[in-house]
């Protein structure tokens, strides 16, 4: 008896000194990625600004070629506007992607919602030459406490910073066909 007694108490202290740790862990990173698209800042920024070309450059609603996709909200390419998502693979799963602000040829913020988690961000147009753009990519995200304990043992950069890279390869090459 003595014997379970001392396992429980072993387990109650590792339980209480992971919960000590996350409350003193980061909960929230964000993500950068850049690249240069052989096309003027206005082509760039007016495809970007249009939730209704996110499936063809998105890597994570192309995951399932059955992701059911539909839209909400305020029309296309306004704030408001919503996309929705819904896959069986766990990666895309189903939320939505609304635009919450359009800073004209150079900026649209969105918002992501996902059962469990949100996330918002933007992307950015830089004219670097008349035919040459850099956009960047702004992710920002969390994790509240306890879960965000997780955050010291999982590499968010490498998990959604190279989904995020692969979707502007995506749209480059989109872009620059």
């Amino acid at each position: 008896m003595k014997m379970i007694i001392k396992i429980i108490v072993v387990i109650i202290a590792i339980v209480a000194v992971a919960l000590v740790i996350a409350m003193f862990s980061k909960n929230k990173y964000t993500l950068t990625r850049e690249i240069t698209i052989n096309r003027s800042a206005d082509t760039v920024f007016n495809y970007v600004r249009y939730l209704k070309n996110q499936p063809e450059y998105n890597k994570w609603l192309s995951l399932d070629p059955n992701t059911k996709i539909s839209y909400k909200g305020e029309p296309d390419g306004f704030p408001g506007a919503i996309l929705t998502f819904e896959s069986s693979n766990s990666k895309t799963g189903k939320g939505e992607f609304e635009t919450k602000k359009i800073t004209a040829g150079e900026r649209v913020d969105f918002e992501i919602r996902f059962m469990a988690f949100t996330a918002n961000g933007y992307m950015a147009v830089k004219a670097l030459s008349p035919n040459s753009t850099k956009l960047t990519w702004v992710y920002n995200s969390g994790m509240n406490w306890p879960v965000n304990l997780l955050l010291l043992f999982m590499d968010m950069d490498k998990i959604i910073g190279n989904d995020i890279a692969e979707s502007l390869n995506n749209m480059k090459h989109r872009l620059e066909s």
